[in-house]
């Protein structure tokens, strides 16, 4: 009766594996997902493999019995490619393979009376395999931390089940091996079960989160330059302000507007344009250090945030303005003078962005007024937003009649 039950929870088991298989190579497609892709089709192949082994398996011959078992193996081995692809890494094809041939060596080659340490073989070969699964979900657990140990758990955790009676088989096994035999079968077709629908959960919570990861940095990222937009550098600056609020240091901010871009636009076209943009949002980025933050924050209008004071953000500014005054842009009718005029604005430890950007702004006029193509730092930080705002309306002849606000 034990192995009755045995065979038949081993079937419910592959019918398990195949339904979620068939789903994940279902929602692949739908998502153009390569990895689903993989997933679904290592469910497939081992569900059938294990599914016929199971039926048939006396009345199969040994070529047909070594084949499923070879299919098996490469199954496991799709799974950890699967994690690969999904990490954007490329599949590894010998070892996809290797974990199929070592098992044909070892049946081709051991004494065929030797099936104990044939079944320590097989075991080791998918305990590798889930470890090797475990390792590139653990790697990506950098970028997520707490909510990604089911990853790491699920394979380990069957690694672990799949060794343990070979590991202890010698305290656990009675004087008839057939019982422990049955036990241990009856385990490992519960587990099989537990396995396959617990790496689907880590596989959809995976999808999941990086779906929900590429629509978060879509909302927060411009299209044309891939710097923040508004939203996410507002968002961003906030952060760094707050960090370094703490910390008692002073904070700089830079508004950059790019000089006649209007008459570029008009003279060469949109494409120009947009040609231009890119190039100041590459010149603004490789200027800046790592820990600074840059965003498009209007139409040729961009901005920073440096956690610094103002004297060392000026010095900045001004690489930046040089570094686009030299970049040497020809269009099929000539050279394009490529110039930008920046307002500078620091303030001490906690003050607001707005404030800052405030200050950079006007600072940023007394620049275009000035002959453009300059930096210009702001003398002090406005007493009130509300105040700055009355104040930008009424200039007369200023080249942008809304302040630069987040």
């Amino acid at each position: 009766m034990m192995s009755l039950d045995s065979i038949t929870l081993y079937l419910v088991a592959t019918m398990v594996a195949a339904l979620l298989g068939a789903m994940m190579v279902f929602f692949g497609k739908q998502e153009n997902s390569p990895a689903l892709k993989w997933w679904g089709t290592a469910y497939l192949l081992g569900a059938a493999s294990v599914a016929l082994w199971t039926a048939a398996g006396d009345k199969l011959g040994p070529q047909v019995y070594l084949a499923l078992n070879a299919v098996g193996f490469v199954a496991c081995g799709m799974v950890w490619n699967a994690a690969r692809v999904f990490h954007g890494r490329k599949p590894n094809w010998p070892g996809l393979l290797i974990g199929a041939l070592a098992w044909v060596a070892a049946v081709t080659l051991l004494d065929p009376a030797a099936s104990t340490l044939r079944m320590v073989i097989g075991a080791l070969i998918v305990s590798v395999y889930a470890a090797l699964t475990a390792s590139e979900l653990w790697v990506e657990r950098r970028k997520s931390l707490q909510r990604r140990w089911p990853a790491f758990v699920v394979p380990v955790m069957h690694g672990c089940v799949l060794m343990l009676p070979i590991l202890i088989g010698g305290f656990l096994r009675p004087n008839d091996a057939s019982f422990s035999a049955s036990i241990w079968v009856t385990v490992f077709a519960v587990e099989l079960v537990l396995y396959a629908v617990g790496t689907v959960f880590v596989i959809f919570m995976l999808v999941s989160e990086r779906t929900v990861t590429a629509h978060r940095t879509a909302a927060s990222t411009d299209p044309l330059t891939g710097m923040l937009n508004r939203r996410g550098f507002s968002e961003a600056c906030s952060r760094v302000i707050e960090r370094e609020a703490k910390g008692g240091r002073p904070v700089t901010v830079m508004i950059f507007d790019i000089d006649h871009f209007k008459s570029i636009n008009d003279r060469f076209g949109h494409p120009a344009g947009d040609e231009m943009l890119k190039l100041f949002s590459t010149v603004v980025v490789s200027n800046l250090r790592i820990s600074d933050l840059s965003g498009r924050i209007g139409g040729e209008e961009f901005a920073a945030l440096l956690p610094c004071a103002l004297e060392e953000g000026v010095l900045v500014a001004e690489r930046v303005r040089e570094a686009f005054e030299t970049s040497g842009v020809v269009v099929e009718e000539g050279p394009v003078d490529t110039t930008v005029s920046i307002g500078v604005a620091g303030g001490p430890a906690g003050t607001e962005l707005e404030v800052l950007l405030a200050a950079a702004d006007t600072a940023l006029y007394q620049a275009k007024r000035g002959g453009r193509n300059r930096v210009e730092a702001a003398e002090e930080l406005p007493l009130s937003l509300e105040n700055w705002r009355r104040q930008s309306a009424a200039r007369v002849g200023a080249p942008r009649p809304q302040p630069a606000t987040v």
